[in-house]
């Protein structure tokens, strides 16, 4: 019964038309030609034109089937929601989607510091990277290889948290985040591994 209330609810919703693709084509770093392929699977999954964080889990599940993505999938959503509204529209979508495939190392960085400051102050702290990494390794089930010990995402932190926090003061700064991840080669390699999707 509540799912046919929200189906209902989503059918009355306002479609959303997305601005002119010359603008979002200025604004990204993506072609005409790419944008109306997104466009079009944007509009294939969220016939609304916009899409709630429930239909974003759903769809992100999908690419997890051995895990549970919703946590990870929360916080993904709240950082392509720019406005914090509760929707994502295309044009949310495609500018984040622009950073992390095409974006500068230095414009991915502040993307992905944004998506671990949970509660936007402008800071890290344990708990949210903590949040954060834990979510990543519920994503990734129980089926990853090597197996994992249940104190893993603990230790990942505490040697993340170590080497970010330059002047020990219990944050990270985008800054620290920023010089951190730019002398650590993994991290600029996994940055890297996008590039070429599209």
């Amino acid at each position: 019964m509540q799912n046919k209330i929200e189906d209902e609810l989503e059918m009355t919703t306002v479609c959303h038309r997305p601005e002119g693709l010359e603008q979002l084509e200025a604004q990204t770093n993506f072609t005409k030609r790419e944008l109306q392929v997104l466009y079009r699977g944007f509009k294939n999954e969220c016939p609304s034109g916009v899409v709630n964080e429930e239909t974003f889990k759903q769809i992100y599940a999908q690419f997890f089937p051995h895990g549970d993505a919703s946590m990870y999938a929360h916080y993904l959503f709240n950082a392509f929601d720019t406005a914090q509204n509760g929707s994502v529209k295309f044009e949310d979508f495609v500018m984040a989607l622009s950073i992390l495939l095409r974006g500068t190392v230095h414009e991915k960085l502040r993307w992905t510091f944004n998506l671990y400051d949970i509660n936007k102050d402008g800071y890290i702290n344990k708990e949210e990277m903590m949040d954060i990494v834990k979510a990543i390794y519920d994503m990734m089930g129980k089926y990853t290889y090597p197996v994992l010990k249940e104190d893993a995402p603990r230790q990942h932190v505490e040697v993340f948290f170590q080497k970010m926090d330059k002047n020990k003061d219990g944050v990270v700064t985008l800054d620290e985040f920023i010089e951190s991840c730019q002398e650590d080669d993994n991290i600029m390699r996994s940055l890297q591994l996008f590039e070429n999707v599209m």
